[in-house]
C-alpha cells in the first residue's frame, strides 16, 4: 500500500469514481466501509447542494471520502450557436409532441469562478478534493492545501499531468480513453491523443514523481492487478459501481448497462457539448446524424440543458433511449452487487490474479 493511501486510511487500492448524477452519499459510504475510497460529485450542483452532500456523507461514514469539482473553462455564450443547435434538435422534440426550450442555461458552474463553492469548502474542509476538466486557479489550490486537503486531478495526457504536478496536486488520476462519462481533457478543442489507460499510466509513472491512479475500462480484479503492476498506486472505477443498489442510476440506465447494448459505447459531444462515452442509444445516433449534416452542438454545459430537455420529452413519450447513459468500454462486465460486496469480490479477484502471475510468492 502506498504512503498516500495509508495517509488517507484507505486499506484497499480502489477509488469509486465521483459520477455526477450517479454517485450518492450512500454509495460513497458503502465503498468506504469496505476499506476503499468513496467519492461524491459536486460539479452538477451549487454550493448549498454541495454542503448538503458532504454532510450527508459524513453522517453515513466516519472515514475519509473524495469530493469532486468541475474545473472547465467558464462558459462562453454564443446565442447564434445555441439557437442553431436548438433548431437542429427541434424535429426530435416535435417527434415527441414537445417543443425545445426558448433558450439555454449554463446549468453547471465551474469551480474556477465559483466563489460560493470555494467558501463552502473552506467551511466544510473535506479531506480529499479532486478536479475534473482542468485545474482551478493557484489561489484556490493554495486555499484547499492550507486547509489540509489532499488534491487529485484527472489528466488524459502527459502535458496535462505536468501542469497538474506544477500546480501542486498530490496525485494524478490517469483517465484512459476507455473511461465512461466525460473525458477529463483540459481543452476540448485541442487534439486528443486518446491514450489508453495502460499507456497513460505507464507514461506518467515513468515521467513524473507523483502517485498515479489508473482510470478507464477497469472492471475486474485482473484489470486492477495489471494497473498496479504498471505502477499505479490505486485504480478508480466508475462504470463498475453504476449497477450497485446504492447508486443513483435510474432503471433505464441500469437496464442499458446490464443489457446486450452495453457492448457498444461511443464518444459523443451531442448530449452535453463535451466529449463523453455513452452506451449507444437514440441520442448518440441523433448526434452522429446531426454531425454528418454539419450541425455543431452548443457549448458546454448549455448543450446539456438541451440534452436534458430532449431526454425528458422522450421519457414522457415512453422512450428511454435519450438519456445520458454514461459507461466505459468495459460495460458488459458490470455486476449488480452491493458496493461493499463488489469491493470484496474485486480484491479477491485481484489477489488471485497476482498470485497466478507470481506462484512462488503465493
Amino acid at each position: 500500500m502506498s504512503h498516500l493511501m495509508e495517509r488517507l486510511h484507505v486499506n484497499v487500492p480502489i477509488i469509486q469514481a465521483p459520477m455526477a448524477g450517479t454517485s450518492s452519499p450512500q454509495l460513497a459510504a458503502a465503498v468506504c466501509a469496505a476499506g476503499a475510497l468513496g467519492s461524491i460529485a459536486l460539479g452538477a450542483g451549487d454550493a448549498e447542494a454541495g454542503r448538503i452532500a458532504i454532510r450527508e456523507t459524513r453522517m453515513a461514514t466516519t472515514r475519509l471520502f473524495n469530493v469532486n469539482l468541475f474545473c472547465h473553462e467558464p462558459a462562453v455564450r454564443d446565442e447564434a450557436r445555441e439557437r442553431a443547435w436548438l433548431d437542429a434538435l427541434s424535429p426530435s422534440f416535435q417527434a415527441f409532441d414537445a417543443t425545445p426550450p426558448d433558450s439555454l442555461r449554463e446549468i453547471y458552474r465551474s469551480f474556477v469562478n465559483d466563489d460560493a463553492m470555494a467558501d463552502m469548502l473552506a467551511e466544510e474542509r473535506p479531506a480529499i478534493v479532486s478536479f475534473h476538466f482542468g485545474l482551478p486557479p493557484a489561489a484556490r489550490i493554495a486555499r484547499l492545501k492550507a486547509d489540509g486537503a489532499v488534491l487529485f486531478a484527472s489528466v488524459t495526457n502527459l502535458e496535462e499531468a505536468r501542469a497538474a504536478a506544477a500546480a501542486g496536486v498530490d496525485a494524478l488520476v490517469a483517465q484512459g480513453i476507455e473511461a465512461g462519462g466525460h473525458r477529463g481533457v483540459f481543452d476540448p478543442q485541442a487534439r486528443d491523443e486518446r491514450l489508453s489507460t495502460f499507456t497513460l499510466v505507464s507514461l506518467l509513472v515513468k515521467e513524473l514523481d507523483l502517485p498515479v491512479i489508473a482510470a478507464g475500462g477497469i472492471m475486474n480484479g485482473a484489470g486492477i492487478a495489471a494497473c498496479l503492476d504498471l505502477g499505479a498506486i490505486a485504480v478508480q472505477l466508475g462504470t463498475a459501481f453504476i449497477a450497485c443498489p446504492e447508486s443513483l442510476a435510474d432503471q433505464a440506465h441500469r437496464a442499458a448497462l446490464l443489457g446486450p447494448g452495453s457492448a457498444h459505447t461511443v464518444l459523443t459531444d451531442a448530449i452535453s457539448g463535451r466529449p463523453a462515452r455513452c452506451i449507444a442509444n437514440d441520442f448518440t445516433a441523433l448526434g452522429q446524424e446531426l454531425a454528418r449534416n454539419g450541425h455543431r452542438p452548443a457549448g458546454y454545459p448549455m448543450a446539456y440543458d438541451a440534452g436534458k430537455a430532449l431526454n425528458a420529452a422522450a421519457r414522457a413519450a415512453g422512450n428511454m433511449r435519450y438519456g445520458a447513459q454514461w459507461a466505459g468500454q468495459g460495460a458488459p462486465l458490470a455486476r449488480a452487487l452491493p458496493a461493499a460486496e463488489l469491493v470484496d469480490v474485486l480484491m479477491r479477484e485481484c489477489e488471485a490474479a497476482r498470485a497466478a502471475r507470481n506462484p512462488d510468492k503465493g
